[in-house]
């Protein structure tokens, strides 16, 4: 089975990279339950320390004409990490959709030790169960 692929932005000196994988032995392809994992790695390639505050993300379910959804919060995983310079931030989650296939894409948001904030880009990656479904 080939590896699955990675999806990278960069953003004001943030690279967010991740690579989503599909969770087999959570799923349930025959009642509609699709579980996904996804592994992001934040690394801070700007010479200033930030603080990720929020996040935001959009879901599409490609089941039927797409079903979206929106999820917003604080920090990510219950945490709101500072990642100095040159240091690296990563984390696991997952989303369950009802469809074998569907996207998710997003931003996070950042603050520097003066106060100011930005958002920066999740790139859009893609979910498929592929041949793992039993399609």
């Amino acid at each position: 089975m080939p590896a699955a692929p990675f999806y990278h932005s960069i953003t004001a000196g943030i690279r967010i990279t991740v690579r989503p994988s599909f969770l087999t032995d959570q799923s349930r392809p025959a009642l509609g339950h699709f579980v996904f994992g996804y592994a992001v790695r934040i690394e801070n390639v700007s010479a200033i320390g930030v603080r990720l505050t929020h996040r935001h993300w959009r879901i599409h379910d490609s089941i039927g004409g797409g079903e979206d959804q929106e999820i917003q919060g604080e920090g990510v995983v219950g945490e709101q990490p500072v990642i100095p310079p040159g240091l690296v931030y990563q984390y696991q989650s997952y989303c369950v959709l009802k469809s074998p296939s569907g996207s998710m894409e997003g931003a996070y948001r950042f603050e520097r030790p003066d106060g100011t904030a930005f958002a920066a880009r999740i790139p859009r990656f893609a979910l498929d169960a592929g041949a793992e479904a039993g399609r």
